[in-house]
């Protein structure tokens, strides 16, 4: 027997009623041993066991045989009883469950991928039954791969679920195939859903009944959108009555349900060419048609995002916004929420797209809450894919080779201001302080070609941009001390405040300049501004002002205020 099928394995009980439990398995029997006899010598264990397992090429199940058991005697415990060992399924009927359906469906993804086909359908058309039963293997490893993890939580022999699950097959089969040759399933297309509903009203496997018309109904469909259009159509022809109407509904429901619960139907409802975020924002305009419909035409940036729904597909957002098919909502609100918290991007190659993408989808999803998504699920989300944007490949993408420093600044602070999550807001203003405390930034701002004036109004503009940004409130003020320090520099450099005060003009006009740079307004609060409140307090004592307010009062006004704001007047 190949030596690669033989291992040893190490048992020991911690006290001497405590139960067994692996502690060590490898290949080498005389290390396997000799860890054994150490950890018993040590009394770091109450006893040990050491098996030999082997594994039988034929029933591919180990054999094992204990070749050392020492230490204290193990005492009698009571025997745990196995209360259910009967698999979840035993009736054809049971198939039929959404657990069940789920199952199925991955299980054979590959193979009903493959035939274009649902769960749902294959539980309920005999052809589709024939057509998997004669591939043989793809049954055969479906019910293995089934079979192995059952057994284990039943604790019975793998091969008697395998035996249970092939009888439970063959009799659903069988089932379905002697119900399609004795003509029990109704043909919509002949005598229409509404007749069928109500000729099949009292029957007990009603649901099953329709299910099987309602997947004869869609064989031949040549895709995913033709499915749905097909059901939808079927929708289109509801009784009226309210329980009836409810039954056809329910058979409806379930393979589209399946279908957009999948990739391949929703890429092809919505367009194969859509990115990840494009396809999102089709999604929640699909699943929140009314409320979005009403953000699009209030909020452009909403309206950007927002790619047009196919015909099918606003056909189908039609009859969500009903208030049917609430299913079919919960599995597209389920699938925004993956993608949100999963690895892919929503803009691979635009960064900046992909931050306005996520605040049209915040926006979006919030103005919806409760129709898709709940709003503690949305936040949690938003959070989670924020996290995404704050790390280095993201932040890299976004900024790029071209931009100025000043211009990596901006973009830094228009992704703090778009991501979710006090910790997410942390690592922005990281790394918006790492860029504005950057020598690169001193010196673009301090030597670039724009005047004084335009350098100190933009830092100005910068700093207070920061308070909208929901940064913490430590690291919103260093980055605003920073800025007005870079600020103080570049006013040093220009002596701009000392030129202003004793420039050739009115002194309301040489005041109202120097109050501007003090409270903030065209310069940064810091040392600039400080000099410049100064200057202008120095200003107020001038004999002249007094005169020319005198013969200005619209210009007395409007440095009064000024004052006030600045803290110089009462």
């Amino acid at each position: 027997m190949d030596r690669n099928q033989i291992h040893y394995e190490l048992f020991v009980r911690r006290q001497p009623a405590s139960g067994w439990v692996l502690d060590l398995a490898g290949e080498d029997r005389a290390r396997i041993v000799e860890q054994a006899e150490e950890l018993l010598a040590a009394g770091v264990v109450a006893a040990v066991r050491v098996t030999k397992e082997s594994l039988d090429p034929e029933t591919r199940e180990f054999r094992s045989v204990t070749i050392l058991n020492k230490g204290a005697p193990e005492r009698s415990r009571q025997k745990k009883v196995i209360e259910q060992r009967e698999p979840l399924c035993v009736s054809p009927q049971d198939l039929y469950t959404l657990h069940a359906r789920e199952r199925i469906g991955r299980l054979l993804d590959n193979w009903l991928a493959r035939n274009r086909a649902t769960p749902f359908e294959l539980l309920h058309r005999a052809d589709l039954v024939e057509k998997l039963d004669a591939s043989g293997v793809e049954l055969q490893h479906a019910v293995q791969k089934i079979a192995v993890p059952e057994a284990q939580a039943r604790g019975v022999v793998v091969h008697e679920i395998i035996r249970t699950f092939q009888s439970l097959i063959e009799r659903a089969i069988s089932r379905l195939i002697k119900d399609q040759r004795r003509g029990a399933f109704p043909d919509f297309a002949k005598e229409g859903l509404a007749k069928a509903v109500e000729r099949l009203w009292n029957e007990p496997e009603r649901a099953y009944l329709l299910g099987a018309g309602v997947a004869g109904y869609l064989a031949g469909a040549p895709s995913w959108k033709d499915k749905i259009d097909r059901l939808l159509d079927l929708a289109d022809q509801t009784p009226a009555e309210a329980s009836r109407r409810a039954a056809a509904l329910a058979a409806i429901e379930q393979p589209l349900t399946e279908i957009l619960g999948g990739r391949a139907g929703l890429s092809d409802l919505l367009g194969a060419e859509l990115d990840l975020g494009d396809t999102l924002a089709a999604i929640t305009r699909l699943a929140g048609a009314r409320a979005v419909e009403a953000l699009i035409g209030i909020e452009p940036g909403v309206a950007r995002i927002m790619p047009q729904l196919p015909q099918a597909a606003a056909r189908l957002a039609t009859w969500l916004d009903s208030g049917h098919f609430e299913t079919v909502r919960a599995a597209l609100g389920g699938r925004v929420l993956r993608e949100l918290v999963g690895p892919k991007r929503l803009k691979p190659s635009d960064a900046e797209a992909e931050i306005a993408c996520l605040r049209g989808l915040a926006m979006a999803l919030t103005a919806a809450e409760g129709r898709i998504l709940q709003i503690d699920d949305i936040y949690a989300a938003f959070s989670t894919r924020s996290a995404m944007m704050v790390t280095s490949d993201f932040v890299e993408s976004l900024l790029g080779h071209e931009r100025s420093a000043r211009g990596e600044v901006e973009a830094l602070a228009h992704l703090a201001e778009n991501v979710t999550g006090a910790a997410n807001k942390r690592a922005a203003a990281r790394w918006l302080a790492a860029n504005i405390s950057a020598l690169k930034f001193e010196k673009d701002l301090r030597y670039g070609p724009d005047t004084p004036p335009a350098k100190l109004a933009a830092l100005a503009g910068m700093q207070r941009g920061l308070d909208r940004l929901g940064l913490p409130d430590e690291d919103r003020q260093a980055l605003q001390t920073k800025l007005g320090d870079i600020g103080g520099l570049i006013e040093a450099d220009t002596k701009l405040v000392a030129l202003l005060a004793r420039a050739n003009a009115p002194v309301v006009h040489r005041l109202n300049l120097l109050l501007r740079l003090a409270i903030g307004e065209a310069a940064p609060l810091g040392p600039a501004a400080d000099r410049a409140k100064a200057e202008a307090l120095k200003l107020t004592r001038a004999p002249e002002l007094r005169e020319e307010i005198t013969r200005s009062p619209q210009a007395a006004e409007k440095v009064r205020d000024l004052l006030r704001t600045a803290g110089l007047a009462a």
